[in-house]
């Protein structure tokens, strides 16, 4: 039976497909013969899948409300995951910073592909954040921190009652933000040992080159644009690159920055080990007060630390444990039932073990 390639713009409901397709992937993500229904609309949109193959011919197709009277299997190795989904967004970003490096410019509609179909998934589930660092590797890491610093930013917008538009905005403006990297050289920047002064200069302008790259984007809020350039000032005045204070600093930059602190002090880098996100919380809210607009903080931690009653999480000791109650002034050490002896453990008294991680499969 003949086959057309039709637009996924034009792609109509109770559609079948008529070859397997696939997208950089060991198997199909949607398999010859399916009925095509609102899913798998959303996969092409998650895979940048921009045409389908269908049959031509008029018997094949059938009326969406029938689907469910026709024998066909989705396998499970065809539902988009959010790794998977992530996995492509980073090549499809890493794709996009190397365009840069060459002298390309910002394609706004190609970053609003990149981010949206993570956006989404995020925005439903904000324990995906807790994952991101899993996700990372030292060796690509510039790329994951782009991607992970926009979803990380849109959750903190939205717990901050930002509309879904605003928060989009926000989102891409955390995969921007760090843009102007691609206009230093690789030398400075992927230098394993520590930089010199100059180099630490040079570092110093990214914001500068990021905002002079994006500037033109009239798709973009030049709010956002201000928050690009703005991401690495801090309330106290000792960020960059013009060193501004409090009132000057927009709530915007506030919310990238913290994001972008989270995420890269969460990840493993070349020079550094992965933390874990309480730790790291703590560590924003404690040694790096001052810095940061505290609504926006605390949005982070009350994201982070909403612990409900009966999670069960592991220690830094690798002790497991279940919650039994979580303190509102300070919600990153509750009350732990140690699984094992069955100890009352307050991590509020024992301030030299943390959560590091939630356990998610019990």
């Amino acid at each position: 039976m003949e086959t057309v390639h039709v637009p996924i713009s034009e792609l109509r409901l109770g559609k079948v497909i008529s070859e397997d397709i696939f997208a950089n992937t060991q198997y199909p993500i949607i398999f010859k013969d399916t009925v095509v229904s609102h899913e798998h609309l959303q996969v092409f949109s998650a895979f940048n899948i921009s045409r389908a193959p269908v049959y031509k011919d008029n018997v094949k197709d059938v009326l969406v409300e029938t689907e469910k009277e026709i024998d066909f299997v989705i396998q499970p190795e065809a539902i988009p995951t959010f790794k998977r989904v992530y996995d492509n967004s980073v090549e499809q970003f890493k794709r996009e910073f190397k365009n840069w490096e060459a002298g390309a410019k910002v394609d706004i509609t190609k970053a609003r592909t990149i981010i949206l179909p993570l956006l989404d998934m995020v925005l439903e589930d904000r324990t995906i954040i807790f994952n991101l660092n899993e996700y990372s590797n030292p060796k690509d890491y510039l790329y994951h921190h782009c991607v992970g610093t926009a979803l990380i930013s849109s959750v903190i917008a939205q717990k901050l009652g930002y509309d879904k538009g605003l928060t989009i905005q926000i989102a891409i403006g955390g995969l921007l933000a760090d843009c102007g990297m691609a206009k230093i050289h690789p030398r400075i920047r992927d230098k394993k040992s520590t930089l010199t002064e100059q180099e630490f200069s040079e570092i110093y302008k990214h914001p500068i080159y990021s905002y002079n790259m994006i500037k033109d984007l009239t798709i973009l809020k030049d709010t956002i644009k201000e928050a690009i350039f703005q991401h690495h000032e801090r309330l106290n005045g000792s960020g960059y690159p013009k060193g501004e204070k409090i009132a000057n600093i927009s709530i915007f930059a506030q919310i990238i920055a913290v994001a972008d602190v989270f995420h890269a002090m969460t990840c493993e880098r070349i020079y550094r080990s992965k933390q874990s996100s309480f730790k790291v919380i703590e560590m924003i809210n404690e040694s790096e007060f001052g810095k940061f607009d505290i609504k926006v903080v605390r949005a982070l931690i009350d994201l982070v630390a909403d612990l409900p009653i009966g999670t069960i999480i592991e220690l830094s000791n690798l002790e497991r444990g279940e919650v039994m109650f979580v303190n509102k002034y300070a919600p990153t050490r509750p009350i732990i039932k140690l699984s094992i002896t069955g100890e009352i453990f307050d991590l509020g008294k024992n301030r030299t073990f943390y959560i590091s991680r939630i356990i998610t499969n019990e």
